[in-house]
């Protein structure tokens, strides 16, 4: 008796777990699986004037994708920013989380408060007060006039579109990196400066390693946030930076070109599956 009560234990915890699973994955399945299955198969339906689907399958949309300069310049630039945004998030956000990270366990949870605070304020309102910063008349143009220095054009072009979402994406990098320095241990900064080590040694030999899974997460949170990216390159770039984000919204709204948004839809699905893998191959390598 003793042993049948055993077996059907973990049977039935067996259950349990199925029932605890099963509505998260019937939700996964209709809010995430069902719509990439949509766009696969859409993206091989062919599309007529008005955003009408006609009947049949045909490679023709990727062909025009993969096979015309300008899309492939769109998605060449799109990665290229996306990288450069987070690169540029990375050095200004790194000596902040550092910063909250040595700061005594009782201010910590105020700087945090502050650095995240920006994420309160909508994105649209963010960006439309880079609008008014960076335009001719703004705060910078204004201060570089004074000084008696010619103002570059910063709106309306990729330099726009970069200070906009470097912005918006720092507090996501903060916590990343804050996240990630766990095993960052003040013990042994110090111990490396007895021995002589100067400052810089000790950043680049002891805090930046023991500190790179926080930078791995950041760089991928803030690559995918700034490659899917819509507003602030909308708004910024005036309609005069194409990006990947962009450019989906115009073929599927604008032209209404479904299968060419389906395409890029699945491409950019594409690069977050390729970033994602690339991340955790990177993890493992230092575990």
């Amino acid at each position: 008796m003793a042993r049948a009560g055993e077996a059907t234990a973990p049977t039935a915890s067996r259950s349990l777990i199925w029932l605890l699973v099963l509505p998260m994955a019937a939700i996964h399945a209709v809010a995430f699986l069902w719509p990439i299955v949509n766009l696969l198969l859409l993206s091989f339906r062919p599309t007529g004037a008005g955003g009408v689907i006609l009947p049949g399958w045909s490679l023709q949309s990727w062909w025009d994708v993969l096979s015309d300069r300008f899309y492939l310049q769109m998605l060449f630039r799109s990665i290229w920013l996306s990288l450069l945004i987070t690169a540029i998030t990375l050095v200004a956000s790194y000596p902040i989380a550092l910063f909250l990270h040595r700061m005594p366990p009782r201010w910590r949870p105020v700087l945090l408060v502050v650095c995240i605070s920006p994420l309160l304020l909508s994105a649209v309102v963010r960006t439309y007060g880079w609008l008014v910063i960076l335009g001719d008349g703004g705060f910078v143009a204004s201060i570089m006039r004074s000084i008696g220095l010619t103002p570059p054009r910063m709106l309306f072009n990729p330099t726009g579109v970069v200070i906009g979402l470097v912005e918006i994406l720092m507090p996501y990098m903060i916590l990343s990196l804050y996240a990630g320095f766990g095993r960052l241990s003040a013990s042994l900064e110090e111990a490396a400066k007895s021995l002589g080590a100067r400052p810089l040694t000790v950043l680049w030999r002891i805090v930046i390693p023991l500190t790179l899974p926080g930078v791995f997460l950041g760089c991928l949170l803030t690559f995918v946030l700034a490659i899917s990216s819509f507003i602030t390159p909308k708004i910024l770039g005036g309609g005069r930076v194409i990006l990947l984000a962009t450019e989906i919204y115009d073929q599927a709204v604008i032209t209404l070109n479904w299968s060419v948004a389906g395409v890029l839809s699945l491409i950019a699905l594409l690069i977050f599956g390729g970033s994602l893998a690339t991340y955790s191959r990177v993890s493992r390598t230092q575990e």
